[in-house]
């Protein structure tokens, strides 16, 4: 039997049939380039948590998160017509924070080393 849920494969389907339709692009100016970090669903399949984060960390993600609710519907209809599902997921955006965090904490190492080293 296989360690995966179902939910982490409709996922994984959503995540990129998502990309593919981000990347054919979308006419609001307001959604810049973004990059889909993740995908979660729910286990029954109707909700779909869409993680982002801004490429390159330029746009605003307010502006960028109403730019993809705006367009949710056309989105929703493209999804259902390329993942074969009896029921096309509710798709809610998030700003994925897990990079600028591991950035800073990177930093907050590297400010830490840099201090013993001098006081070697």
């Amino acid at each position: 039997m296989s360690d995966y849920k179902r939910s982490d494969r409709v996922a994984g389907e959503v995540s990129h049939a998502l990309s593919r339709i981000l990347q054919e692009g979308l006419r609001d100016p307001r959604v810049s380039t973004l990059t889909i970090t993740s995908v979660r669903m729910s286990d029954d399949l109707s909700i779909a948590r869409v993680n982002f984060v801004p490429l390159g960390g330029h746009g605003n993600a307010d502006d960028i998160i109403d730019g993809l609710n705006s367009a949710r519907g056309y989105l929703r209809r493209e999804l259902g017509r390329r993942v074969r599902l009896k029921y096309v997921p509710e798709l809610r955006f998030h700003l994925d924070e897990q990079l600028d965090r591991a950035m800073g904490m990177t930093a907050l190492l590297d400010k830490l080393s840099a201090a013993r080293a001098h006081e070697e």
